[in-house]
């Protein structure tokens, strides 16, 4: 994946640590609602509270904590959300252990989580900006996507065998763990990191809450690609639950298959990423981030088509497969642009703003959805969102947009940097 470009010894260290704690990620995918049905015999509705609350309150709690992270020295505050991910998570073996263990608690529990992660993707990005030139920053970002799709291969299939084998609760443990690994492989990295512009004692004043989405809004290119990306990503996650049921319930397909069907496509995630720097090279920034996001919203119409057998499993697998693709090239594109266009003293506070107003539309989409699938049906909810998602192109940047600050210098290269 590495494609022998250098990005030097500390890049490998967050690099290793990333792709640490995505295969943690996914080795616990679905645990939580597991534990829910198999320990706390929860209800459909518990087990729904659970996926969305969990995700809409995190969101919630982490908007003060953009503000909060652009102040600081950003490595000491990723160390601190990996090891609160790792506490929280370890509460619940703990709890399971002692025979206490609540649905409360773990919604707790994934409240917290929500808000790390949204507080560490944040603070990550404004580190990233500063540890690399920004002609690094695209081949960084694609890697960070290969990584993230080949996570989502192995990850879920190994988690599988693991609860089969141990139960969901062991496979939180391996979570956890991933995340002390990451916070151990970030403290190796070393190095010097800029001080922040405004000095750390210095209060959090109640408008500094809204700053990110202030900057984003004002930007031209930015706010179009914001509303993009967040209605995109909504409907998208919103019909994946419908798609279980009609698939796991209406057309008969075995757990197995429903698998196959959305790990093999995540192949075409890890061939986008690596399309993504050569194809900005060959057509430029953004054309590539306009054409890959205008196709990726093609495909999932298809799967309002979906039949029974082996028609039908071929057809997801190639809906899934051309839209992975598309979004394995206009991710990291995407990213880059966002790092490049945000300078750096707002880059925290824009990033938070950004995965706050993902996470929070997601949630709400779903839950809309929900709605529409248990009165119109799963497949007329699918192909709905489907039609919308062919809308979402209308919300791409139509022209590049000057530039509102001035072009940062790149941090000084490392001298004889390790190839990653």
């Amino acid at each position: 994946m590495s494609g022998g470009h250098r990005l030097g010894r500390r890049f490998g260290w967050l690099w290793g640590a990333y792709g640490t704690s995505a295969l943690g990620t996914w080795l616990a995918f679905g645990a939580f609602p597991l534990i829910a049905i198999q320990v706390l015999h929860s209800g459909p509705a518990e087990v729904a509270a659970l996926s969305c609350a969990g995700a809409a309150v995190g969101a919630v709690v982490a908007v003060p904590l953009g503000p909060w992270v652009e102040f600081r020295r950003k490595r000491p505050v990723l160390i601190a959300m990996d090891l609160v991910r790792c506490a929280a998570l370890l509460t619940v073996p703990v709890a399971f252990a002692l025979g206490v263990l609540t649905f409360v608690q773990l919604l707790l529990v994934s409240v917290v989580v929500a808000a790390a992660d949204i507080t560490f993707r944040a603070a990550s990005g404004a580190y990233l900006k500063t540890l690399l030139p920004a002609g690094d920053l695209l081949v960084a970002n694609a890697r960070f996507e290969s990584t993230a799709w080949t996570t989502t291969i192995i990850g879920p299939p190994l988690g599988g065998a693991a609860i089969g084998f141990l139960g969901p609760v062991a496979t939180v443990v391996a979570d956890a763990v991933s995340y002390l690994l990451s916070a151990l492989g970030i403290r190796a990295m070393g190095g010097p990191e800029p001080r922040p512009e405004r000095r750390e004692a210095a209060r959090l004043r109640a408008g500094d809450l809204l700053d990110g989405w202030r900057y984003v809004l004002a930007d031209a290119t930015l706010r179009p690609l914001l509303f993009n990306t967040a209605l995109f990503n909504g409907l998208v996650m919103a019909a994946g639950p419908l798609l279980a049921v009609l698939m796991l319930g209406r057309l008969g397909f075995a757990p197995w298959q429903y698998g196959l069907a959305f790990a093999v496509p995540s192949i075409g995630g890890l061939l986008g990423s690596r399309l993504a720097r050569p194809l900005v090279t060959r057509f430029g920034q953004r054309e590539v981030l306009v054409g890959a996001g205008a196709l990726r919203a093609l495909w999932p119409v298809g799967l309002a088509f979906l039949g029974p057998g082996t028609g039908g499993l071929l057809l997801v697998m190639g809906v899934e497969f051309g839209l992975i693709l598309c979004c394995g090239v206009f991710n990291p594109v995407c990213a880059t642009y966002r790092l490049e266009r945000t300078p750096a003293d707002r880059v925290a506070r824009t990033l938070s703003a950004w995965a706050v107003t993902a996470k929070a539309g997601t949630a709400l989409l779903t839950a809309v959805w929900g709605v529409l699938g248990a009165l119109l049906g799963p497949r007329t909810a699918i192909g709905l969102a489907g039609v919308f998602l062919l809308a979402t192109p209308l919300l791409l940047p139509r022209r590049a947009a000057a530039r509102d600050t001035e072009p940062e210098p790149g941090p000084e290269p490392e001298p004889a940097p390790n190839r990653v």
